[in-house]
């Protein structure tokens, strides 16, 4: 790397290379940035994989308000509706400020949007590029304009080990390369490195994304909201792929069905059927599974013989799989798709570090409550990414801060914390499997290894599971199946959760006999 650190100095460094991160850095031009990326861009990004689409009431017969209602019908008492509002009103401009960077969404002969339609949504307001490619589409256009914009210096291959605090004030980044540790002197410091599938067996995410995000966070002392609201998805491509293919929901808007084995709809009873909320068709597909069935998305019928033209992407791997869309019903399966905690912020995106934001899905604004409504992630990184941007602007250099050398923990490894999340904390929990996630996680997260901050994000979400004794959205509870009557947003800091996990280990008898 031929970037002189020292240059770098006071500069706000941006962490992780997805959209939230490319949005915010490209907002701050002509402000002088530095943006992280542990990977080359584009390469570990959960925004690649994006297929579904960005949500937006740009329709003729749609509005922010349909919009917003919704939103919080799919978050199930738990979204900030004054914060939920605000995004979803901001989504039609994001749109616009996409197509002038040069994402090509597709189009209608007439020039205006094509439209599709996903689960809880109760109009067309979803806008898709290549069909099953917006993700994709949306990231070469980011990336390209990254590259030609001078004020943002780009340093990739370089992974965020510590924030540097006093006083719960940012003062640095201490970060490594292949050629050691590095520091960077900074008092302003945006999170958006992504999700946490990595951190699952069974994920349609980067194996790269696992939480370091939060680990960051959680470290340098920020309180973490709704941890233990994980979304599955529902219709997974069930082969050997891990990370594993994701259907998009769009393909069961456009009329495809749920099936198993002897061809029967397993959802066609329930409300909304196939284009359920995500939680419920998640939940339906499982207990169909643990049933003894196989499940299937049959898009037979629709869209049939146009699917290769309307998903490309899907269809290829299909195929590699011997599998013809048009012609074979398609195995799926639930996996851990997206967070809907994470670091606790305001509107601006600030945390409760001074100097500390947090954009995309590592952070929890609460616009998603406990459960996603399908496509609103790609906007939620997209609209929050400019008012991350105005509220860093607001804030000074500040004098050049005098950092004490501190030694890079070694880079994280989820590998030993998989298992252990897979087992306890899927789409069914109780309290006996998540207090076995606790008590196999704590020892890893209160050690130096390198499964420390896996564990520890991990730690958090379990310790935030077992204390929502009851069902909702994303988090469902077979001992408390029952959705509470009030809805409260949960908060954890790494110190309330390793004090809560250790009171846990030491009144388990187990752990009581062996040390006595």
């Amino acid at each position: 790397m031929s970037t002189d650190i020292s240059d770098l100095t006071g500069r706000p460094v941006i962490i992780g290379g997805g959209a939230a991160g490319l949005m915010t850095a490209l907002e701050l031009a002509p402000e002088p940035v530095v943006l992280l990326s542990k990977s080359p861009l584009g390469a570990e990004a959960s925004s690649m994989w994006a297929q579904g689409g960005f949500s937006a009431a740009v329709g003729a017969d749609d509005s922010p308000a349909l919009h917003l209602a919704d939103t919080l019908a799919a978050g199930a008492g738990l979204c900030d509706e004054a914060a939920a509002s605000r995004i979803v009103h901001a989504a039609p401009a994001a749109v616009e400020t996409l197509a002038k960077l040069g994402v090509g969404f597709d189009r209608r002969a007439d020039g205006s949007w094509r439209l599709g339609l996903e689960a809880a949504h109760s109009r067309n307001r979803i806008v898709h590029a290549t069909g099953d490619g917006t993700g994709r589409e949306i990231m070469r256009a980011l990336i390209a304009a990254v590259r030609r914009t001078p004020s943002i210096t780009l340093l990739e291959g370089v992974e965020a080990r510590r924030l540097l605090v006093e006083d719960n004030t940012i003062k640095g980044v201490l970060a490594a390369n292949d050629r050691g540790p590095l520091t960077i002197a900074t008092n302003r410091v945006v999170i958006a490195t992504g999700g946490i599938g990595g951190l699952f067996a069974d994920s349609t995410n980067p194996g790269g994304c696992f939480g370091q995000g939060l680990a960051l966070a959680a470290h340098a002392g920020a309180t973490l909201a709704d941890l233990e609201f994980v979304q599955f998805h529902p219709t997974a491509f069930d082969g050997p792929s891990r990370p594993m293919p994701l259907l998009t929901e769009a393909i069961r808007g456009d009329g495809a069905l749920l099936i198993d084995e002897a061809g029967q709809r397993f959802m066609a009873d329930q409300p909304g059927a196939e284009l359920a909320p995500r939680d419920i068709v998640a939940r339906a597909v499982w207990r169909h599974r643990a049933a003894g069935h196989r499940t299937f998305l049959d898009a037979r019928q629709h869209p049939g013989a146009d699917f290769a033209q309307r998903y490309p992407v899907i269809s290829a791997f299909c195929k590699m799989a011997g599998i013809d869309p048009a012609h074979d019903p398609i195995p799926i399966r639930p996996a851990v798709h997206y967070h809907m905690g994470g670091i606790a912020v305001d509107g601006t995106g600030r945390s409760s570090v001074q100097g500390l934001w947090a954009c995309g899905e590592a952070a929890r604004t609460g616009l998603h409550g406990a459960n996603r409504l399908a496509s609103n992630s790609l906007m939620e990184a997209i609209v929050c990414a400019r008012w991350v941007a105005e509220s860093i602007e607001g804030v000074s250099a500040g004098p050049r801060a005098m950092l004490r050398e501190e030694a890079a923990p070694p880079a994280a490894d989820p590998s030993a914390v998989r298992p252990i999340l897979t087992q306890g904390l899927g789409v069914l929990r109780d309290r006996d499997g998540i207090e076995r996630v606790i008590l196999s996680l704590y020892p890893f997260a209160r050690g130096p290894g390198a499964a420390s901050d896996a564990a520890l994000v991990g730690l958090m979400i379990a310790v935030a599971a077992v204390r929502r004794e009851e069902s909702r959205g994303g988090h469902f509870r077979t001992d408390f199946p029952d959705t509470a009557s009030s809805a409260v947003p949960s908060s954890l800091t790494r110190t309330e959760a390793l004090a809560a996990a250790r009171a846990i280990v030491e009144s388990n008898p187990f752990v009581r006999s062996a040390l006595s």
